[in-house]
């Protein structure tokens, strides 16, 4: 069950999931399954803790990953049929551009605060003293993830439902197709003489017909990491984490 900040008020929790009551109101749904939602809530480093003396791809089945996995692609093909509804007359461009900042780990880091997401994360208790729950990259994907099980135990319709409540504000927002991550980021550092972003390969994972690459870019002493199948799109990824932290 999620660790507790003692700190924090007590919230009535399921005595079989050990989730708490109101966490399917979260997500407007009851789960026939809820131990899907409850793997959707599990950050690796508790799966660790509570796997530990199993094999590494047993310890792995039990956080959110693969979750993650399912509700990124289900988010993408939601968000895309709501902005071909919604701006019909523009082009696959404006359209893409617009896609990549409403799916960018920003946004959906802030979804996930905005409805409460951080308190129903289980976490290990020292990953828990280190505020685990507030950073942007695990709140980001614990999204995914819950939207990834929302959509295996109630299908598209469900999922539909909770994106377009949940994203509405941040779709409204968006009255202008947004430039790409890379161009916001370099003119906002030309704009502030500071020099160019710089780009580095941080990593690169998996196996050579599917990588990952890691990027890591900088300016003016900020940084932003970006993850994806090509290096383009990791450099856009990047660009997007760090305007995101940026003052304004």
């Amino acid at each position: 069950m999620a660790r507790r900040d003692p700190l924090e008020p007590h919230r009535p929790r399921h005595p079989l999931t050990g989730l708490p009551h109101d966490a399917d109101s979260l997500f407007g749904h009851s789960f026939a399954r809820p131990e899907l939602l409850r793997e959707a809530l599990t950050h690796r480093s508790a799966a660790h803790e509570r796997g530990r003396g199993r094999s590494p791809a047993r310890r792995k089945a039990l956080s959110n990953e693969r979750l993650e996995f399912v509700g990124d692609r289900v988010l993408g093909l939601l968000i895309a049929e709501w902005l071909a509804e919604r701006f019909d007359r523009e082009q696959e461009g404006e359209l893409g551009r617009r896609l990549a900042q409403l799916v960018s780990r920003p946004v959906l880091a802030g979804i996930a605060e905005a409805i409460g997401l951080p308190p129903l994360l289980d976490v290990a208790a020292g990953e828990a003293k280190a505020g685990v729950r507030n950073r942007a990259t695990v709140l980001a994907d614990a999204l995914e993830a819950a939207l990834g099980a929302l959509y295996l135990d109630g299908g598209l319709d469900a999922a539909r439902a909770f994106v377009r409540r949940t994203w509405k504000d941040a779709m409204i927002r968006q009255t202008n197709p947004p430039k790409d991550a890379k161009t916001g980021l370099q003119e906002w550092a030309q704009a502030r003489g500071l020099p160019l972003p710089r780009y580095n390969v941080a990593s690169r994972e998996g196996p050579p017909h599917a990588p990952v690459f890691v990027i890591a870019v900088e300016t003016g002493g900020l940084s932003g990491t970006g993850s994806a199948g090509s290096k383009r799109e990791a450099e856009q990824e990047a660009a997007a984490d760090l305007l995101g932290r940026l003052p304004s």
